[in-house]
C-alpha cells in the first residue's frame, strides 16, 4: 500500500488512526467530572501535539539516522514562522501560500548552515548548530526588528497591505486565516452525554499534513538514501576510507530535517499568526531533542510519541495547582490531606518540568530505546504470557 510493506502500512494506519479519531481519545473523561484536568482533547493542544510531532520527525530523520544531534533547529522553526506571517501581511490569508512559503524559506537556511556545520562532527558540529541559532535568536531579537518586530514578535495588523486579500473585514477586525475560505478557527463541538467533543478545522489539517510527513519519513527511512544515512551513523570514516564523500548525503539529511522544522513553523503562525524571538531559542531546540529521545531516536513512531507525551505534561500537568490537589485528597483527614498536597505540590503546576525530568531520567535509564522500546516490551511480554498459557493448557504448534 503506497508502495510500502505490510509493517509500515500497519504503523501508517495506526498514526492515521489516532490523528484523526484524537477529539476522541483525548476526551475519555466526561465534562464537569473530577477527572477531566486530564482531558487534552481541545483545539489548541492537539494542533501542538500533532505540530511538533512533524517537527520531531523531521529531527529523527538528521539525529535518528546519521546520528548528527543538532542543537540548532529552533532556528528553522522562527524562520519557518516569519516566513509565514510575511506572507499573511502581504500576500493573503490562505495558508497554504504560507506554509509553502516557510518550507522553502527554512530549506534554503538549512543549506547555508548545514554546508559551514557538517564541516565538523560530534560535539563540534553540536555547538555549531547551537551558536547559528543563538545567533539567528539575537538577530531576530534585536538587530532586525524592521523585519521580526523585535522582541514584541511579528504580528498581522490593519495596515497590512495583502495584494489578495482586504487588510481589516466589514466589522472593523483582522481576517483569520482560512483554507480557501474555510476558517483555521472554525471548530464544531458534538456533545454526547457528558462528554464534549470539538473538531477543529486547523487541527484537521496539520493532521493530515503530518500523515503526509510522516508517509514520506517511512519512506526515507526504506530507501536506499535512508541506509546510506545509516551507513554514516554506523561508520563514516570507514566510508570515507572507501572514497565515498558522505557530506553531499548529511547535508540533503540536514535540509530536509531543516524543512520539517521550517513546516511546523509554518503551521504554528497558520493557526496562530504570531511569530516570536523566543521560537529560536536553545531551549526550543532542546526540547525537540528530548522529545526524539524520549520517544525512541531513530524509530518511525517514536518521535511522534514523545513530542505527544511532552506537550502533554507541559499543557495538562502545569495547570494543576494546589486547589485540585485539595479537591483529589479531600476525602482524607485535614492534617492528612495538607501533607499530601504539601508533598505533590513541587511536581505540578510550575514544577511540571521536574516531573518530566523524572520520567525523562527513568526512560533513560530502564528504557534506553525510548517510549517505543517500552511498547515493544510489553508486547513482547503478552506474547510470551500468551505462548506460556498455550503450554499449560496443552496446545501444540501444528508440525510442518
Amino acid at each position: 500500500m503506497f508502495g510500502l510493506d505490510k509493517k509500515d502500512t500497519t504503523l501508517l494506519i495506526i498514526v492515521a488512526c489516532l490523528a484523526l479519531f484524537a477529539p476522541f481519545i483525548l476526551n475519555p473523561f466526561p465534562t464537569g467530572s473530577a477527572m477531566a484536568q486530564f482531558n487534552a482533547g481541545y483545539p489548541d493542544l492537539m494542533q501542538r501535539f500533532v505540530i511538533f510531532g512533524i517537527f520531531a520527525i523531521g529531527f529523527n530523520i538528521l539525529f535518528g539516522l546519521t546520528g548528527y544531534l543538532s542543537f540548532g533547529h529552533a532556528a528553522f522553526l522562527g524562520v519557518g514562522s516569519y516566513s509565514a506571517v510575511w506572507m499573511f501581511k502581504l500576500v493573503g490569508m490562505n495558508v497554504i501560500p504560507a506554509i509553502v512559503l516557510s518550507v522553502i524559506v527554512a530549506g534554503l537556511f538549512a543549506v547555508v548552515i548545514g554546508f559551514v556545520s557538517l564541516r565538523r562532527s560530534g560535539i563540534y558540529f553540536s555547538i555549531l548548530t547551537l551558536a547559528f541559532a543563538q545567533m539567528s535568536f539575537n538577530l531576530a531579537y534585536s538587530v532586525l526588528t524592521p523585519i521580526t518586530n523585535g522582541e514584541t514578535g511579528l504580528q498581522l495588523t490593519l495596515d497590512d497591505p495583502r495584494v489578495l486579500g482586504v487588510s481589516q473585514t466589514a466589522d472593523g477586525s483582522i481576517p483569520v486565516t482560512s483554507l480557501f475560505g474555510l476558517e483555521m478557527r472554525s471548530t464544531y463541538e458534538m456533545v454526547v452525554g457528558p462528554w464534549a467533543f470539538q473538531f477543529n478545522v486547523g487541527y484537521y489539517l496539520c493532521a493530515l499534513i503530518m500523515l503526509v510527513s510522516f508517509y514520506l519519513a517511512v519512506r526515507i527511512f526504506r530507501s536506499p538514501f535512508g541506509m546510506m544515512l545509516r551507513a554514516v551513523k554506523s561508520n563514516q570514516q570507514r566510508m570515507n576510507y572507501t572514497g565515498l564523500n558522505t557530506r553531499p548525503y548529511t547535508l540533503a539529511a540536514f535540509v530536509i530535517s531543516g524543512m520539517y522544522a521550517g513546516l511546523a513553523g509554518g503551521l504554528m503562525a497558520s493557526m496562530d499568526p504570531l511569530a516570536g524571538a523566543e521560537r529560536m531559542q536553545w531551549t526550543a531546540s532542546g526540547e525537540v531533542v528530548l522529545m526524539t529521545i524520549l520517544g525512541g531516536a531513530g524509530t518511525l513512531i517514536g518521535p511522534v510519541v514523545g513530542a505527544g507525551f511532552i506537550k502533554y505534561f507541559e499543557n495538562i500537568f502545569s495547570k494543576i495547582n494546589d486547589t485540585v490537589l485539595h479537591q483529589w485528597f479531600a476525602f482524607m483527614p485535614d492534617g492528612v490531606e495538607d501533607f499530601m498536597v504539601f508533598v505533590v505540590h513541587p511536581f505540578i503546576g510550575k514544577g511540571w518540568h521536574l516531573t518530566l525530568g523524572i520520567l525523562f531520567m527513568l526512560v533513560v535509564i530502564f528504557l534506553p530505546g525510548g517510549l517505543v522500546e517500552g511498547g515493544q516490551k510489553v508486547k513482547n511480554w503478552i506474547k510470551g504470557r500468551g505462548k506460556s498459557e498455550d503450554s499449560k493448557s496443552g496446545k501444540t504448534e501444528p508440525a510442518e
